[in-house]
């Protein structure tokens, strides 16, 4: 006698929703919607700053068309005989960021340097709050103290006697020269410096931390101080956010207006190479004269400007990219 063996296949068991719920949306819709709504996020930017590009390419136009390139190789700023170059600004604009990084970057790698590796434990939150509480301070506080209290010192303890050291030195004389105010591309640079001090600080203080404590430790097991430690191990490994900190410092002091405008003196004239010069910078230019500006070649020539800005700092960003995957390229080629 034989049987015959029957399988049924196996029932596939529905979750139990609540009376009067909708209905669950189907797993792979939810993860396309998703994807959907991420991608949309991103275009979404794209197209914002094609359009502040656009933007800005059309305001200026009437500038553009009238100058062309010249324009970045005029010194020349008369609104009354309605001629235009943008010389000045990009020099000042240029040299304040640069001052700011040549002080900002070290003094916030030694910030980041000692919460993370020498601090004692009781000091580390109280020192990060308060440097975090400077990003709070508002530009113009800064521009305001920058002005009425560190112009003063600086024109009296810096460079007065920088000019009596240095005068008749052919290359140094002239650096220095300038009436001891106070204001000037070195003041506008050392309150910016002030000013990104803390997101510089912070980065690199985060990143810092976030480095495996095993390589720390095995690096100080073979010996390694702690100088080494950093510079060898934990630099290399938050290279990336190091360099992310260093360039957010930096887009902060290419954009600042209040404080700048306060303290730089707003000349749209390039007497000399001074530091202690009075200047102008594309930002302060703006919140100066935008307001004021009829429409023409003047107000095409303020757009042109916010235009170079804009290519300063895609410049800026494009070249630190490139620098980071040097750096990964020479690591590959290293191992």
């Amino acid at each position: 006698m034989s049987t015959t063996l029957t399988s049924a296949a196996p029932s596939r068991v529905q979750p139990v929703r609540p009376p009067g719920s909708r209905p669950w949306l189907p797993a792979q819709w939810a993860d396309r919607l998703f994807a959907l709504s991420a991608r949309g996020a991103a275009l979404l930017t794209l197209a914002l700053l094609l359009g502040v590009l656009v933007s800005l390419v059309i305001g200026a136009w009437p500038s553009i068309a009238h100058y062309g390139l010249g324009f970045l190789t005029s010194a020349t700023w008369d609104p009354v005989q309605n001629d235009y170059g943008g010389l000045v600004m990009i020099y000042g604009t240029l040299m304040t960021s640069a001052i700011a990084l040549v002080i900002a970057v070290p003094v916030s790698f030694g910030i980041a340097l000692f919460l993370t590796e020498l601090s004692p434990a009781w000091l580390k939150r109280p020192l990060g709050t308060a440097i975090e509480l400077l990003a709070a301070v508002p530009s113009i506080v800064y521009g305001m103290w920058g002005l009425m209290v560190f112009g003063p010192i600086l024109a009296a303890w810096v460079q007065q006697p920088l000019q009596a050291l240095f005068k008749g030195v052919p290359f140094l004389g002239a650096l220095v020269s300038g009436p001891p105010v106070g204001i000037g591309i070195l003041s506008a640079g050392i309150i910016l410096a002030i000013m990104v001090i803390p997101f510089i600080a912070s980065v690199m203080r985060d990143v810092f931390e976030v480095t495996p404590a095993l390589l720390k430790e095995s690096a100080y097991g073979l010996g390694a101080t702690t100088w080494e430690v950093v510079w060898k191990v934990v630099l290399p490994y938050t290279k990336t956010g190091v360099l992310g900190g260093v360039m957010l410092g930096l887009g902060r002091a290419l954009g600042e207006t209040m404080a700048v405008t306060f303290v730089i003196g707003n000349m749209n004239q390039l007497n000399s190479l001074s530091l202690f010069e009075a200047a102008n910078s594309i930002t302060s230019a703006l919140a100066n004269e935008f307001a004021e500006a009829g429409e023409g070649l003047h107000q095409a020539s303020l757009i042109y400007l916010g235009l170079v800005l804009f290519g300063i700092t895609f410049i800026v960003l494009s070249l630190s990219k490139l620098l980071l995957s040097r750096l990964q390229k020479g690591e590959g080629a290293r191992a």
